[in-house]
């Protein structure tokens, strides 16, 4: 099985290009599908667990999740298994629900961690979809229906938080560019220019790797 793995910041139009690359390809797509897994499977509601993806915690809900962790020691299994899962048991479950989408079928995964998890693979294809800031800006005054300031302060959030969290996980950064094997401006490419060329450079990949 081959992989595609795309990361991409903020409103840049990356999931959008997942899809249409899976549709081209003709492979299965992995998005917020891994969402749906990840809360059945801790028993959290989709709209917690999309609060707190790809996100790292603030220092406080750092710290009432140890709190909560030395109360478990301290209480039967039965009750202790009433807390909210943490953290690392989301990045768990969520490498799980990857790992085996991957295992199954050739695939395209958005975000999630998935080119760090998996991209040490010689089958995984890493590509990060990124754009100048003020064409983030714009997708997300209209994705999240925002005025310009408040759009441009949204965008620079979620790719802190992003980068944040990677960095907490994996030590890495998460817009170098030895992380991946292409990157792609989507503004300055379009949607359709950057599915071509992904699915161009991948179909080179793919058959030398």
């Amino acid at each position: 099985m081959s992989i595609i793995t795309i990361s991409r910041t903020y409103c840049s139009g990356g999931s959008n290009v997942a899809a249409r690359i899976a549709d081209a390809l003709g492979w299965s797509l992995l998005d917020n599908a891994v969402i749906d897994e990840v809360a059945a499977r801790t028993g959290l509601s989709v709209a917690e667990v999309a609060a707190r993806e790809e996100r790292r915690p603030s220092l406080a809900e750092r710290v009432a999740t140890a709190m909560a962790m030395s109360t478990q020691e301290m209480m039967s299994p039965l009750a202790a298994a009433q807390f909210p899962p943490t953290e690392q048991r989301m990045l768990d479950v969520t490498r799980t629900v990857i790992e085996e989408a991957a295992s199954r079928d050739s695939v395209v995964i958005v975000g999630r961690g998935a080119q760090m998890m998996l991209g040490s693979r010689s089958n995984v294809f890493g590509v990060f979809c990124y754009a100048p800031l003020e064409a983030l800006t714009r997708g997300c005054m209209l994705r999240d229906a925002l005025d310009h300031a408040h759009a441009e302060k949204r965008v620079l959030q979620v790719n802190q938080e992003r980068s944040a969290w990677v960095k907490a996980n994996w030590g890495r950064d998460w817009r170098a560019v030895e992380n991946y094997h292409l990157c792609v401006n989507t503004d300055a490419l379009g949607i359709d220019g950057a599915v071509d060329a992904v699915v161009r450079a991948a179909r080179v990949y793919f058959e030398h790797a």
